[in-house]
């Protein structure tokens, strides 16, 4: 009895920090919105390190290893209904690669590897968090005029007659968010409305710090409609 029992606690044992790590990769994600947050990244390292745990139990070191390679295949699925393109941009990869992280910490502790487990999920905390600042400098950077991929305009659609002050007032909120203008029109829209559009100098964006940058042209007074939008630049 006594073996029984003390394989049932070390299940236990790998499944508690397949939760535990799980839940922590989830956390960031949920902090930041995301389509896959804490349930979804906690339930995608239990349920690969049950499987994995079942397998090394059942039939050794061997079927372990190929269940590990069929999670590797269903989690791949998984994050493929993550990922969705609009336009010209394509949302979810990271969240996507997040959740194969998951699965890979879970297949870690349902194999009793719980050193290689907890460094998985240091690492992929890392690429989540640290790497983040880094990031957002890069695509900061102004474009390369020879070699331009993706041009950013961002358009508002405003009272006639009110272009002036409205044109002061854009360039001054995208500028202070790290968005310089590098060129901007204007042109009529309907009987009394003037389209606005301030073409971006960055090469790329952090869509977040946009969306919000963009939620404050909206409420400006006069300001009917607001968006922006990615195109192949010239």
């Amino acid at each position: 009895m006594q073996a029984p029992l003390e394989g049932l606690v070390q299940t236990g044992a790998d499944l508690f920090l397949a939760f535990i790590l799980g839940a922590l990769i989830g956390i960031e994600r949920q902090w930041r919105q995301r389509t896959a947050g804490l349930r979804t990244n906690t339930l995608v390292a239990v349920g690969a390190a049950i499987f994995v745990d079942l397998a090394l139990r059942m039939g050794g070191a061997t079927d372990a290893i190929r269940v590990v390679a069929y999670v590797v295949s269903g989690v791949g699925f998984l994050g493929a209904g993550t990922i969705m393109k609009e336009g010209a941009n394509v949302r979810g990869l990271n969240t996507a690669a997040t959740l194969w992280g998951s699965a890979a910490v879970g297949a870690c502790a349902g194999a009793e590897e719980w050193a290689p487990a907890l460094l998985a999920a240091a690492f992929v905390l890392s690429a989540n968090t640290l790497l983040r600042p880094v990031v957002n400098q890069i695509n900061r950077r102004p474009l390369d005029t020879g070699g331009t991929e993706l041009t950013t305009t961002v358009y508002l659609i405003v009272a006639r007659g009110q272009e002036g002050d409205l044109r002061d007032a854009v360039t001054e909120i995208l500028e202070k968010g790290g968005y310089p203008i590098r060129e901007m029109r204007m042109h009529s829209f309907g009987r009394q409305e003037t389209e606005i559009a301030a073409t971006l100098l960055t090469s790329s964006v952090v869509e977040e710090e946009l969306d919000r940058l963009v939620e404050r042209l909206e409420h400006l007074g006069d300001v009917h409609q607001a968006f922006w939008h990615q195109s192949p630049g010239e």
